[in-house]
């Protein structure tokens, strides 16, 4: 297994980049037992012989209870016939189908990641489809021109010249890297090896469990026939990579001292997609259920400030420690003095 690949000349500026931008028996078993429970028990033969003219007339649905016996048969049969070869195909073209649609923040390309652990294996045409997918996506050519910059302005190397033209090579070489990279370990070597180029997600259990699987990944795949073994394509790919850009670096960036720095760093860099490729899933799931959290909390009431009671024939009066002011017309009357 392998994801798109990120070359950078620097191993640890690659790194950095990257990390910133990243039952078929027991179904039939039940089924049959339960069209067991369903037919009707078979007469007993000494009641036929005591009591022939107690014997009910059976009716036709009684008497013929074949039908269920062949449904339940078909449908036994159905589940337990294997997949054929076509069939086959056709589900890993879906499933191949909609992992060309996986993006990490609607961007970078997970298009060899799949969290099914069942996937259909893939044929070589599907694999060669798959390399030059992730060959050619757009994110690719920005990748690589990223780091072709970069290698200009620190002047990787000097012979490359500067301008225009030496942002041409950085960015070719860059780019170079990722193809053929990507051509002989994610096609040409998972054909003739019968490997499985994509990253199955673990997607459970505990953290370090997970790390580890995931870091291992990069020298153990899977294989067409659903084994598991050394990733021979993958490694491999990653020196023969290597070996070409001999063709295209300067002459003072080649040897095979350089040569294996540069397999050894790019795989590095896959134990890093890796991990990426693991756990963003949990990561966007985790901050999608805290935002829907958030909304669903309910709003807190806004304080409201009751309104006062009045008493009939006082007025309001303002607020304050004063006494209200009785109403005239309840005033009782004074006795008068006679005069």
């Amino acid at each position: 297994m392998k994801l798109t690949k990120f070359p950078f000349a620097d191993g640890a500026r690659r790194i950095l980049l990257v990390a910133a931008v990243a039952f078929l028996f027991p179904i039939a078993g039940w089924a049959q037992a339960t069209a067991q429970d369903e037919l009707p028990d078979a007469p007993q033969a000494t009641i036929l012989q005591s009591q022939p003219a107690q014997m009910p007339a059976t009716t036709p649905s009684q008497s013929q209870p074949a039908p269920q016996t062949g449904s339940s048969s078909s449908a036994q049969s159905a589940q337990t016939t294997p997949e054929t070869k076509e069939q086959r195909e056709e589900r890993a073209r879906r499933e191949l189908e909609a992992e060309e649609h996986q993006r990490m923040l609607g961007v970078v390309p997970l298009f060899n990641v799949t969290s099914n652990a069942n996937a259909a294996p893939l044929t070589s045409k599907q694999k060669y489809q798959l390399f030059f997918k992730s060959s050619t996506d757009w994110y690719v050519f920005a990748i690589t021109a990223i780091d072709g910059e970069l290698s200009l302005l620190g002047k990787e190397y000097p012979s490359y010249g500067e301008g225009g033209e030496g942002f041409a090579k950085y960015w070719g070489a860059a780019y170079v890297d990722t193809f053929d990279g990507n051509l002989w370990g994610n096609a040409i070597l998972t054909s003739w090896w019968h490997e499985d180029p994509r990253y199955y997600r673990m997607g459970h259990g505990k953290f370090i469990k997970r790390v580890g699987y995931s870091a291992f990944t990069t020298i153990w795949c899977k294989r067409d026939k659903g084994t598991w073994g050394p990733n021979y394509a993958n490694v491999a790919g990653n020196f023969i990579g290597g070996t070409i850009s001999n063709i295209y670096y300067p002459s003072d960036q080649r040897g095979v001292v350089l040569t294996l720095g540069r397999g050894a760093s790019v795989t590095y860099e896959g134990i890093v997609g890796a991990e990426i490729a693991e756990f963003w899933p949990d990561i966007a799931q985790h901050f999608m259920k805290k935002h829907a959290d958030k909304q669903a909390a309910p709003q807190p009431a806004a304080a409201t400030t009751p309104s006062p009671t009045t008493t009939p024939g006082t007025r309001m009066q303002p607020e304050g420690n004063q006494t209200p002011t009785p109403n005239p017309g309840d005033q009782k009357p004074q006795d008068q003095k006679p005069q």
